[in-house]
């Protein structure tokens, strides 16, 4: 019994003997921590106030700067530093992916100017042999008794209306009293799938859309999504991948796409 109460109080003592080194070596190393701590601060060279070329410090530590890099550099070699640009982000500029251009309301598409194939109705007052029905030749021009010929393509009626009063007024009549109109608008085309392709009488304010429609529609293997316009402007001749609500001018051919499924 002796003996056993002899080894439990030996074996008490040297855990307790334990715990105090190891009680003692974490004080130790926190002192060294600290120490440590204490002559990094020491290190760190405090910034003048006023002055612009020392480092600058955040939370007790010195922050690198960067040197500025001349933009107008005219050769950026191997190994040379490129300073990154700002960049400030927002909103993404999306493009609409409808085609520029006059849409669906006709009335925003500015005046009607004449080119080939337009009918003229032009009255001279008191001038019987002057008034008369005009066609727009295919070098845009109509050819009037007395004054010849005139341009007539790209321009509106009233431009024309006052070329030909000043022609007629500067030489054979006094103060002539001219009107022109468009009897009737030179016409549209359409081809592709439709049921009936082909030359058709200009509407005021024509949609591709609607000018399917005169076409007696689409047929099984159209495509409603997208569809081409020849145009011809100033003589020249673009074409315009369009929808369906885009304004059809008089002389356009329009052509509707098939569909492949």
């Amino acid at each position: 019994m002796s003996v056993r109460l002899g080894f439990l109080s030996a074996t008490a003592a040297v855990l307790l003997s334990g715990c105090a080194s190891f009680e003692n070596d974490y004080t130790v190393a926190d002192a060294q921590i600290a120490t440590q701590s204490d002559e990094s601060i020491k290190d760190v060279p405090v910034q003048a106030e006023g002055d612009a070329s020392a480092a600058p410090i955040t939370d007790g530590y010195p922050v690198p700067v960067q040197s500025a890099v001349n933009e107008r550099a005219p050769f950026r070699g191997e190994g040379s530093v490129v300073a990154a640009e700002t960049v400030a982000w927002g909103e993404p500029n999306v493009m609409p992916s409808e085609v520029m251009g006059p849409r669906a309301v006709a009335e925003t598409d500015g005046p009607y100017l004449l080119d080939s194939g337009d009918r003229l109705r032009i009255f001279v007052y008191g001038q019987p042999n002057l008034s008369r029905l005009y066609i727009v030749d295919h070098d845009g021009k109509i050819s009037v008794p007395l004054i010849g010929d005139i341009t007539a393509r790209a321009k509106t009626t009233a431009e024309l209306q006052g070329i030909i009063r000043s022609r007629l007024g500067a030489e054979f009549v006094k103060d002539p009293q001219v009107t022109v109109d468009i009897q009737q608008n030179r016409p549209f085309f359409i081809l592709g799938e439709v049921k009936n392709s082909g030359q058709y009488p200009y509407v005021s304010g024509m949609t591709v859309e609607t000018a399917i429609a005169i076409a007696g529609g689409y047929t099984e293997r159209a495509s409603d999504r997208k569809y081409r316009i020849t145009r011809r402007v100033n003589g020249f001749v673009e074409q315009i991948e369009a929808p369906g609500d885009y304004v059809v001018k008089p002389g356009d051919t329009v052509y509707v796409f098939e569909r492949f499924f």
